[in-house]
């Protein structure tokens, strides 16, 4: 598997030895039928000043006075929150984990408790942050 997206198509041609018409072809056709949705980078998050990552996994209280929560009006409010990163919506034990780069670990405190917490539905928070990323 090659894993960087910044080659040419005539050096990953060479690296495979397929031409690389060939390459921009097949990328052209993989695009086209929506195996490839989007491009992405792998950035330093500590030179973004964000050092700190952690996943909060979060249950939803479907039934808040009255009202009818929904998991992807949640998943929504969460994903607008400095910070957050991904947002996913789980079958299981948790209902969303979300993936946070923070500033520091007050700045982490203040997305869990102030912002967080204080979006209707969300009902319980588990934060596991992260030691080591492989």
């Amino acid at each position: 598997m090659i894993h960087d997206s910044s080659q040419t198509v005539g050096r990953l041609g060479k690296k495979l030895r397929i031409p690389p018409t060939t390459i921009h072809n097949r990328i052209r056709k993989l695009r086209n039928e929506g195996v490839i949705l989007k491009y992405t980078v792998e950035l330093d998050y500590k030179k973004l000043e964000r050092p700190i990552m952690a996943y909060i996994g979060i249950t939803i209280n479907y039934n808040v006075e009255g009202k009818k929560i929904r998991q992807a009006e949640v998943a929504k409010k969460l994903k607008e929150i400095e910070g957050v990163m991904e947002v996913t919506i789980l079958t299981g034990g948790l209902d969303i984990i979300m993936k946070v780069l923070a500033k520091d670990i007050g700045n982490l405190n203040d997305i869990v408790t102030e912002k967080l917490r204080n979006i209707d539905g969300v009902d319980k928070t588990q934060t596991m942050i992260t030691l080591v990323q492989v």
